[in-house]
C-alpha cells in the first residue's frame, strides 16, 4: 500500500508510482518503436497499401474482440501480475520479430500473426494498467499522479516513433525491434516490483451483463451517445495512420525517419492542446467546440491526403492531434457528468 503523503508530498516520492511510471514509459515507447518498424517492414516486403490496412486490423481486432474478457481479468486477478505478464509477452513477441528479421525468415504471414499476438497482449494489458494507477498512490496525490503519467506517456508517444525512424534508417527493422524488446522486458520486471495494492474481488454480474448495462446507460443519454458516435465516425473515416509508410516513402519521398516524424506529429499536437486545456478549460459551449474540433480534424486529414510536402504534412498532423484532444476532453466530461 502507498504511504500517506505529507505536506508538499510528490507522487515521485512513492516507490510504487515511480516503478509504475518507469514501466509505462518504457512500454509505451517500445510499442511506438515496434509499430513504426513493423509498418515500414511490411510495406518494404509487400509493397501493398492493402497489407498495411490489414496489419492495422490485425493489431486492433483482438483489442476489440477481447474488451469484455480483458476487463473481467483486470477486475478478477492481481493487476500487477496481469500487467507484468502482458509486458513479458509483448517483449517476447517483439524479440521474435527482431530475431526473425535478422535471420531472414520474417515474411508477411508471420508478421500478421505476431502483430495479432501483440494485439491480444495489449488487450489485456491496457485495462489492467488503467485500473492499477489509483492503487499505487494515495488519493490526495492521485490528480498529480495522473498528470505526470499522462505527460510522460505523451512524451514516450512522441519520442518512440522518432527514435524508431532513426534506428530503422540506420540498421533496418531489426535495429528497432531488439532495443524495443529489451525495453519491454525491463518494463515487465519493473511492473512485477510494484507493491500490489488491495483489490476487491469482483462479484455479481458478469462482463456481458455490464456491457448491456452500458448500452442502456447510453440509450438514456442521447447527448453522450451522439458525442461518442460523432467521434467514432470521424476517427474511423479519418484513420490514415496505417498508410503513413505509403506517404513517407512514395508521396513525401522520405525514408523511415520521415515515417517516425509522421507518427510522432499527432502526439505533439495532443500534448500541446492538453497543456492548453489544463491552463484554460473549455467551460461553457464545449459542445460547439467539439463540433468545431471534428471539422478541423476532417479538414486537416483532407489536406494531409493531398500534401506532397513533409513540413506541411507534419504541421497538419499536429493540428489534427490537437483537434482530437478537444473531442476527447468533451466526451470524457460528458461521461463524468452523465
Amino acid at each position: 500500500m502507498p504511504s500517506a503523503p505529507g505536506a508538499g508530498a510528490s507522487p515521485l516520492r512513492q516507490r510504487s508510482f515511480v516503478l509504475f511510471l518507469l514501466s509505462r514509459i518504457l512500454s509505451q515507447g517500445a510499442i511506438q518503436v515496434q509499430t513504426v518498424a513493423v509498418g515500414w517492414q511490411m510495406y518494404e516486403l509487400s509493397d501493398s497499401a492493402l497489407d498495411l490496412g490489414l496489419l492495422g486490423l490485425a493489431g486492433f481486432l483482438p483489442i476489440l474482440l477481447l474488451t469484455l474478457p480483458a476487463g473481467h481479468v483486470a477486475d478478477a486477478y492481481p493487476r500487477v501480475i496481469v500487467v507484468g505478464l502482458c509486458r513479458l509477452a509483448l517483449g517476447g513477441v517483439v524479440l521474435v520479430l527482431g530475431i526473425g528479421t535478422l535471420a531472414g525468415w520474417m515474411g508477411r504471414e508471420a508478421i500478421f500473426a505476431l502483430v495479432a499476438t501483440l494485439g491480444v497482449a495489449r488487450a489485456f494489458e491496457m485495462p489492467a494498467q488503467q485500473a492499477l494507477l489509483p492503487g499505487v498512490v494515495p488519493a490526495a496525490l492521485f490528480p498529480r499522479a495522473v498528470s505526470l503519467s499522462t505527460t510522460c506517456n505523451q512524451l514516450a508517444t512522441i519520442g518512440g516513433p522518432a527514435l524508431s525512424g532513426s534506428l530503422v534508417a540506420v540498421g533496418g527493422a531489426a535495429a528497432a525491434y531488439l532495443p524495443a524488446a529489451v525495453a519491454l522486458l525491463v518494463s515487465a520486471v519493473l511492473a512485477f516490483l510494484i507493491a500490489a495494492p488491495r483489490q476487491a474481488r469482483v462479484t455479481g454480474v458478469g462482463g456481458a451483463a455490464r456491457f448491456f448495462e452500458g448500452v442502456t446507460f447510453l440509450r438514456t443519454r442521447p447527448v453522450l451517445l451522439g458525442a461518442i458516435s460523432l467521434d467514432m465516425v470521424a476517427v474511423l473515416l479519418g484513420a490514415v495512420v496505417a498508410l503513413y509508410p505509403v506517404y513517407a516513402r512514395d508521396i513525401l519521398l522520405t525514408g523511415p525517419w520521415g515515417l517516425g516524424l509522421l507518427r510522432a506529429a499527432p502526439a505533439v499536437g495532443a500534448m500541446g492542446m492538453g497543456l492548453l486545456l489544463a491552463w484554460r478549460p473549455l467551460g461553457a459551449g464545449s459542445g460547439r467546440r467539439m463540433f468545431a474540433a471534428v471539422i478541423v480534424f476532417g479538414v486537416a486529414i483532407t489536406i494531409f491526403a493531398l500534401s506532397t510536402s513533409l513540413v506541411l504534412s507534419l504541421a497538419i498532423l499536429v493540428a489534427a492531434g490537437a483537434a482530437d484532444v478537444v473531442s476527447v476532453v468533451v466526451r470524457q466530461s460528458l461521461v463524468q457528468l452523465g
